[in-house]
């Protein structure tokens, strides 16, 4: 019954052979990688609006500077992702650039970093598309967590788990859909702008006021709008998805990308300020601009719909992120090694189920709130994109091909820009929650660490000699004596299976016996005499009605007579009930016994099954 859940929920197995299937088209990649970046203009203009229409403030007219600010970064940060993505044909991004070219540190940093982005992306995604539902109709804002979680893990988790072509199809055509409506939506508002009786901008969103107080308030308008630049590197971190050519592929997707994102947030920061779009409590900026443009009708619920299908769906970069990111951690020791296992359906499925427990959590810890989750997010993006460029000046500089001094002097400026961002986030969002992510970057590499340590330190004894390795001489392996053990209540079936059994693996066998009284030993002792299997039968007496710590002091004498190449292999007859419910009428003494011995080093512990028939 389970196996048939699963085959519905998630799919058959896919065979290695059946990877290149799997491969995504430019189109298909446009969807699944931009989402995220082209769906931040439903809450990256607004965000900026917010900071300068606070009361009191006459800040609105540096709507327009800070916009195009925003939109000389994103062509920076595009170039150079379009390199790294060149460089890096394998994926991973800022990681990937920084552990090549910078060292072991930066790369941890930007892999935290990039782990703060991509979780906060899922969480920030889902909880603004249910935004822009509860705009549309307000009767569901008492659920917006229950309608988080629900989509969180009752589709983007499930859909993803299906594996890529499966997500793909799924999420293509919202994604267009989305594009389709806010190009209609601003070329709608720019044509009624430009003929209609109202000022193309309004003097109201003009106006302005400076001094060193709006300076810090426009810093966090700044840091606000960087929000938009969120899922720009994605497409660099999966270039092994794409069809071949992958490079060229995924070059052209970038540029697809950052060109319709840079329409789009211009022309919605263009609305805003022709329609003096101000904050009005449960309804988002661009449902406002989209009522304004084309009243309540269908072409509004058209746009909100579409707009809450694309934040769900911008999550979704992040599903294809973080688990090809994790799988090279793992592979470099650090991260755990399961993360860099392709699941059933051909997708990094354990990864994709921690992103999802995370978000979760982050969803449910802030419940919903997407203002709260927003100041989280844009650090951890910033100093990724810092290290990246960093990481390709040194690239260059190393190189040395033709034309490698403008590529490294636009890094470098594009490093400088961007590094100047993460300290104008880290200070201006700092008590709005940009703490967290400063904690958490140090935590994470510290976690990076420990991990990579452990992995060290097994290899590290785990490892043949590299003398045992000699095709001309045999492998010396000494066999030493194996003494077995095995416990035993009174003479059973289960008992005579598992006597049966010591006796194939060794000839020193023993049979041990706890009794609690005096009387009750010898009723075992006599029975066992009378049943004569040719194994000798150990009483040990407990007054105290002790049964665990007699017998593994008695195995820890026996301990202190072995050798080093000796070993104790402890047999447990276990007997497995036909029922669930029957296993709660007995005691768990085999389960306690192999948990206390499974640490001893020579002691090997082993479960005898018995399978009831009734």
């Amino acid at each position: 019954m389970m196996k048939l859940a699963r085959r519905i929920l998630i799919g058959r197995p896919l065979h290695n052979q059946e990877m290149s299937h799997e491969k995504l088209p430019k189109w298909k990649a446009l969807s699944i990688f931009s989402s995220d970046a082209l769906s931040s203009v439903a809450y990256g203009p607004e965000e900026i609006m917010i900071m300068l229409t606070l009361p009191g403030i006459i800040a609105y007219g540096y709507l327009a500077p800070i916009a195009l600010a925003i939109l000389a970064l994103l062509a920076i940060v595009t170039f150079s992702y379009v390199q790294v993505a060149k460089i890096n044909p394998g994926g991973g991004g800022s990681y990937s650039v920084a552990i090549n070219n910078l060292g072991e540190m930066p790369a941890l940093i930007a892999a935290a970093a990039l782990f703060a982005d991509y979780t906060l992306t899922v969480a920030v995604s889902v909880c603004a598309g249910t935004a822009a539902l509860i705009s549309a109709f307000p009767l569901l804002a008492a659920h917006e967590v229950s309608i988080d979680l629900a989509v969180l893990f009752g589709i983007l988790m499930l859909v993803n788990l299906r594996g890529v072509k499966e997500a793909s199809t799924a999420f293509v055509y919202p994604t267009y859909a989305f594009i389709f409506g806010i190009v209609t939506l601003i070329s709608t508002g720019i044509y009624q702008a430009l003929t209609g009786q109202t000022p193309i901008i309004p003097p109201e969103s003009l106006a302005k006021q400076f001094d060193w107080t709006m300076l810090v308030l426009l810093l966090r308008a700044f840091a606000n709008g960087c929000s938009s630049m969120t899922g720009v590197e994605a497409l660099s971190n999966g270039v092994p998805m794409f069809r071949s050519p992958e490079v060229r592929n995924v070059t052209i997707t970038t540029y697809w990308m950052s060109g319709i994102l840079g329409f789009m947030l211009m022309g919605i920061s263009f609305l805003l300020m022709h329609f003096h779009i101000l904050q009005i409590e449960g309804v988002t900026a661009l449902s406002q601009i989209a009522e304004l443009a084309f009243g309540r009708g269908w072409f509004y619920y058209y746009i909100q719909i579409t707009t809450m299908i694309v934040l769900y769906l911008a999550a979704n970069t992040s599903f294809n992120g973080l688990p090809s990111l994790l799988s090279l951690l793992a592979k470099d020791g650090y991260m755990p090694r399961y993360l860099g296992i392709r699941g059933e359906r051909l997708s990094f499925s354990n990864g994709i189920i921690l992103l999802s427990a995370i978000a979760g959590l982050l969803i449910f810890i802030y419940q919903g709130n997407t203002e709260h989750l927003i100041s989280l997010y844009a650090i951890g993006v910033f100093l990724s994109f810092t290290i990246a460029q960093t990481g390709m000046v040194i690239h260059w500089r190393r190189e040395r091909s033709p034309g490698w001094v403008i590529r490294a002097a636009t890094n470098a400026v594009g490093a400088v820009v961007t590094g100047i961002i993460v300290l104008i986030i880290g200070i201006t969002k700092f008590s709005h929650g940009a703490w967290a992510v400063i904690i958490f970057i140090p935590f994470m590499i510290f976690i990076f660490k420990k991990i990579r340590s452990h992995y060290n330190d097994m290899s590290e004894q785990l490892h043949l000699p590299l003398e045992d390795f000699d095709p001309t001489t045999a492998t010396n392996l000494k066999a030493g004596r194996n003494v077995v053990i095995v416990p035993v209540a009174t003479p059973t079936n289960i008992v005579a299976q598992t006597l049966k059994y010591a006796k194939s693996i060794s000839k020193d066998v023993v049979a041990l016996h706890i009794a609690i009284d005096e009387a009750s030993g010898l009723k075992v002792e006599e029975k066992w005499n009378n049943w004569n299997p040719g194994v000798k039968l150990v009483t040990i007496y407990s007054p105290y009605r002790l049964v665990i710590q007699p017998m593994l002091n008695y195995i820890t004498q026996l301990e202190r007579q072995m050798k080093p190449e000796d070993y104790i292999t402890i047999l447990i007859p276990e007997f497995q009930t036909k029922k669930w419910w029957h296993r709660l009428l007995h005691n768990q003494t085999g389960w306690v016994l192999r948990t206390l011995l499974i640490l001893r080093e020579n002691v090997i512990v082993t479960t005898v099954p018995f399978h009831l028939k009734k």
